[in-house]
């Protein structure tokens, strides 16, 4: 079937144009003559391309060209500022990692798998099932709720559990048999009480939305670099007293203690399925500050941040450039280009069927025997054979192993930076093959 399609590459759309070519040429009948060294990222916003010959007019009236020059004067805005190692390569495509693992030996790649296998054992053997229920969230649940608001169960059921998870962790705190009927829902002491919630990757702003109905707080910032319609914005602005602040801008590019109405305001910062680097680019922007200019940059622990919960997602899309633990990868043996393999093998996490949970399935630590002997019997030929021959739950757990792997270097990460950290499942595989949850608090949030 994909020798019957054209050969154009979509960068925005992250796969080849589904369109036939003509008779004559690799190409369909719109990208015929338009080969794809003449396609390059648009300078103002590289979620899009444009032809070379076409740039110079294309900056002139770009649609994202007014949004961008408004952005540019934010005091908040500093271009990579969460962006990581400014020295590495440009991003590396899924295309790209893919034939990196194909051009492996068989060898190679059993020696790969082993080393997941003994990393994942070493370092992932405390990951807890913590599916919670709070009872704050029962207007949510019982969809006593405004019907204006989209409901889809399994949304409500992961939003829940990061809210129960976030409570159970001493973040915050519900209102519900209290005495006094507080309606700040988060850690009491005077000094460590969150005022603000900011939520990254905000999307339409529903994991907010929960949070304000069923926990309650002052003031919301949603960081989102997209535009949506039916956002949960125009209901959170129905609550009295409630301020909302939409800060549009990529978190790569977010200073978040330039933020005037934030700063020195204790705040939890939130997100729900932060796909791929967006992980990374978070917690650099909660947890590291710039020094001066010129002068060595002094990693710690952001004192007005009470806690964090980041629901991670797509690590398929990591990036070694933008990963925060690249000292745990590189002391556990693990290459920059190993890591591209191991985030490539976790699409393979959402290969299998997720009507059960994952976790009573057979261990895959055999995988390697097995293919070693059928490559010294002939079966298989190189490294696209053995994974076209792998069952699809046998990809999932691999998948799932290498998932968890990168997110532990995560919560080593936050540790190092001065936070109680833990990494839950937060949800059955069964509800989304998605659920992993990076919890942290500050010290004193308890």
């Amino acid at each position: 079937m994909e020798e019957n399609r054209c050969k154009f590459w979509l960068p925005k759309k992250n796969r080849f144009c589904a369109n036939s070519p003509l008779n004559d040429s690799q190409f369909c009948g719109n990208h015929k003559l338009r080969s794809i060294e003449q396609w390059i990222p648009c300078p103002i916003d590289p979620s899009h391309s444009v032809l070379k010959e076409n740039l110079g007019g294309h900056v002139k009236r770009c649609p994202l060209l007014k949004q961008a020059q408004s952005l540019s004067l934010q005091p908040f805005y500093q271009k990579g500022i969460n962006a990581g190692n400014e020295e590495e390569e440009d991003n590396v495509s899924s295309e790209m990692k893919r034939s990196a693992v194909y051009s492996m030996t068989v060898t190679q790649l059993c020696k790969l798998i082993n080393k997941i296998e003994s990393v994942h054992a070493s370092t992932c053997k405390d990951i807890l099932e913590s599916y919670k229920v709070p009872e704050a969230c029962n207007m949510w649940i019982k969809r006593e709720v405004d019907r204006k608001l989209p409901f889809q169960e399994k949304h409500v059921a992961q939003q829940a559990s990061i809210l129960g998870n976030l409570e159970d962790f001493g973040v915050i705190k519900s209102s519900v048999g209290s005495k006094e009927g507080d309606n700040q829902g988060f850690c009491s002491e005077n000094s460590n009480s969150v005022h603000a919630v900011v939520e990254f990757g905000a999307g339409r702003g529903y994991l907010t939305q929960m949070l304000a109905d069923c926990y309650g707080f002052d003031t919301v910032f949603l960081v989102e670099r997209k535009s949506y319609k039916l956002k949960a914005d125009r209901s959170l602005r129905q609550k009295e007293s409630l301020i909302l602040e939409r800060l549009r801008i990529d978190i790569e590019d977010l200073n978040l203690n330039a933020v005037e109405s934030l700063r020195g305001i204790p705040y939890l910062a939130i997100g729900k399925h932060l796909c791929g680097p967006a992980t990374d680019l978070t917690l650099r922007c909660c947890l590291s500050e710039q020094c001066n200019q010129g002068s060595v940059q002094d990693c710690r622990s952001n004192a007005n941040l009470k806690g964090l919960a980041i629901a991670t997602c797509c690590h398929h899309l990591c990036q070694w450039k933008h990963y925060t633990n690249r000292k745990f990868m590189s002391d556990l043996g693990i290459t920059k280009e190993q890591f591209h393999a191991i985030t490539w093998f976790t699409s393979w996490a959402v290969d299998a069927d997720h009507g059960s949970d994952l976790s009573d399935i057979t261990d895959c630590s055999l995988h390697s025997q097995s293919i070693e002997e059928k490559q010294r019997s002939g079966d298989v030929h190189g490294v696209e054979d053995v994974v076209r021959n792998m069952k699809p739950v046998e990809r999932a757990m691999l998948g799932f192993k290498c998932k968890q792997i990168i997110d532990v270097g995560r919560m080593m990460w936050a540790k190092e930076h001065g936070l109680d950290s833990q990494f839950v499942k937060y949800v059955p595989s069964s509800i989304s093959p998605e659920n992993h949850l990076l919890l942290a608090r500050h010290a004193k949030c308890l």
